[in-house]
């Protein structure tokens, strides 16, 4: 099973925003160090607890203090983008990092609607998604009119971030399908994933190939892993109340805050959702989730207050699939 890290850059309280891009950096050393395959970096705008907004830009800084492991993006988010400046960033990281470029690409909008007008996106404009990528493609395996620069070695994967329909656009191209998020917890997953299979036409020589993402965080026991989530498991509840994901803040100062019923309730449901545990809980888990998916590889996408926890986590989790 490969195994992959995709982090968020994700602001923390009593820090600078700025400081997340560090800690990115240092993750992805980290996670070199360890073996992971790949390690993704994500597009978000105007979201106070995210400070990656340019996914080409970091990947830029991560390359220069790496040698082996594979970046990408999880994900260019294409409706936001013309494909032929898509292609010639990822093309410009491919010459600066030979070989050791990915490129995911995603169909979500802004978290919000200041932000949707921002990126001038009504969410009423045609479904273009399928006809970008196939013009992304083109750029980068030179097939287009006009040739996207500079012109690569080995060429730049492509990968499409799906729920739903985004599935069987990525049959329909030939390419690799990263799922996360509610779609894995969906009744007609197995039905979506076997149609992925069925319904794949191979593009020079693909196969179907199935990467999950999820958030996955090891501790010593299942209680002390669950309070590492507490902390991105709090943004998302308060998110709905305030329409702000938020900075990260430290576990003592949410218990502190933690009166609402309603509000434990839903940090409950939440952390129920996070793939947190013991060693063993976790290695049980993620092979329950194996089996019924059938996935190829694994991205791991746990956010933490505690940077040193963080640390710890992720090396258990390589641990558990060497």
């Amino acid at each position: 099973m490969r195994l992959s890290l995709l982090d968020r850059s994700r602001t923390r309280s009593g820090h600078a925003e700025g400081d997340a891009l560090a800690h990115t950096v240092e993750r992805a050393i980290n996670a070199e160090r360890l073996g992971y395959r790949r390690f993704w970096v994500a597009e978000h705008h105007g979201v106070a607890g995210i400070a990656s907004g340019a996914p080409a830009v970091l990947l830029a800084a991560v390359g220069a203090h790496t040698t082996t492991i594979r970046l990408g993006s999880g994900g260019v988010m294409l409706p936001n983008h013309q494909p032929l400046i898509v292609a010639e960033q990822f093309l410009m990281l491919d010459a600066l990092h030979p070989g050791r470029i990915d490129l995911g690409v995603g169909r979500s909008l802004g978290f919000t609607a200041p932000v949707r007008q921002a990126l001038r996106r009504s969410g009423t404009e045609p479904d273009t998604f399928a006809a970008d990528i196939a013009e992304l493609r083109s750029y980068l395996d030179r097939t287009a009119p006009v040739t996207a620069h500079p012109v690569p070695e080995q060429g730049v994967p492509l990968f499409v971030l799906a729920t739903g329909r985004g599935i069987s656009v990525a049959a329909e191209l030939g390419l690799p399908v990263v799922l996360g998020g509610p779609v894995l917890d969906q009744p007609e997953l197995g039905e979506l994933l076997a149609a992925y299979r069925r319904d794949f036409r191979p593009h020079a020589g693909s196969r179907p190939y199935i990467v999950v993402s999820l958030d996955v965080l090891v501790a010593d026991t299942d209680a002390e892993a669950r309070e590492l989530a507490l902390p991105e498991v709090w943004a998302m509840v308060q998110s709905r109340r305030t329409g702000v994901f938020a900075a990260l803040e430290p576990v003592h100062v949410i218990r502190d805050q933690l009166r609402d019923g309603q509000d434990t309730e839903r940090v409950e449901q939440g952390l129920d959702t996070v793939v947190a545990g013991s060693a063993e809980t976790v290695r049980r888990r993620l092979e329950e989730l194996v089996e019924r998916t059938g996935a190829d590889e694994l991205l791991v996408t746990g956010s933490a207050y505690d940077r040193a926890a963080l640390a710890t986590s992720d090396e258990q989790v390589a641990a558990l699939l060497r």
